[in-house]
C-alpha cells in the first residue's frame, strides 16, 4: 500500500493535482496495489469527483461546524467524499487531547485515520487512539536525498511493527522512502505501506515512479 503525501507543493496542486490523481488511478488499476492520493483540502471534490477512487486529505481539525472562521471541519471533508485523513503530521502537529477527539469524531462518522508517531515512544502512545494506520515517520529524514527510515531505523522499524501489530493497528512507513529497496526493506520488516511525497511529486515521470514503487508488492 502507497500513500502519497501531496503537500502544499505546487506540482500537485490544482489541475497538477488532478493529473497525479489520475496516475495514481492509473496505476492502481494496472498494479491492483492500492494508492492513496492525500491532497489538500482545497481540492479535495476536484480529486474526488476526477478518480471515483478513494481519495484522503492532510489534516482535518476538531471544531464543529458552525460559527468558527478558517478550520477544517470532519465533517465538511466527509461531504467531498474523502474516505480518510492524516493526524499529527510533522509538519502539522496535534496536542495528544486533540488528536484523540479528532480521531474518535472520525471513526463515528467512518473516515479513517492514519497517525504519525515522529519516535517509537511517541507510537506507543497514538497506538492507544486505534487509528486505521499508524505512520513511523522520523521528520529529520523527511525529504532526505541521502538516506531513508528504510536505510537509517530498521531497528525501530521492528519495534514499531511489533507494537502495532500488538495494538491490532496497520504500520506505514514514510521519511526519504524514494526507491525499490526502501519499499521492499520497509515491507521485510513489517510495514504494510509506505508514505512517499518528494520522490513522486518533484519527477517528470510520476507514472514510471509510482509503477516501480508498487512492483514491489507484487513480491509479497
Amino acid at each position: 500500500m502507497i500513500f502519497v503525501n501531496f503537500k502544499t507543493y505546487k506540482e500537485a496542486t490544482a489541475t497538477k493535482a488532478v493529473d497525479l490523481v489520475q496516475h495514481i488511478v492509473s496505476v492502481q488499476t494496472e498494479t491492483k496495489v492500492p494508492i492513496v492520493p492525500v491532497v489538500q483540502a482545497v481540492d479535495a471534490r476536484l480529486c474526488v469527483n476526477t478518480s471515483g477512487y478513494m481519495v484522503w486529505v492532510q489534516h482535518v481539525d476538531w471544531q464543529e461546524s458552525g460559527q468558527t472562521t478558517g478550520w477544517v471541519t470532519i465533517e465538511g471533508v466527509a461531504e467531498t467524499g474523502i474516505t480518510g485523513t492524516f493526524l499529527n503530521h510533522s509538519e502539522h502537529k496535534l496536542k495528544s487531547d486533540k488528536c484523540r477527539v479528532i480521531s474518535e469524531e472520525c471513526r463515528k462518522i467512518g473516515l479513517e485515520t492514519m497517525i504519525f508517531a515522529s519516535d517509537v515512544d511517541e507510537l506507543k502512545e497514538v497506538v492507544k487512539l486505534k487509528p486505521n494506520y499508524v505512520a513511523f515517520e522520523p521528520p529529520e529524514l523527511i525529504a532526505s536525498t541521502t538516506t531513508s527510515v528504510a536505510q537509517a531505523k530498521q531497528d525501530e522499524i521492528k519495534e514499531a511493527a511489533k507494537i502495532a501489530q500488538a495494538a491490532g493497528v496497520k504500520l506505514i512507513v514514510g521519511a526519504g522512502v524514494k526507491s525499490k529497496e526502501d519499499v521492499e526493506t520497509s515491507i521485510k520488516l513489517g510495514a504494510v505501506g509506505v508514505v512517499v511525497s518528494s520522490a513522486v511529486i518533484l519527477v517528470s515521470n510520476q507514472r514510471d515512479v509510482l509503477l516501480e514503487l508498487a512492483s514491489c508488492f507484487s513480491k509479497i
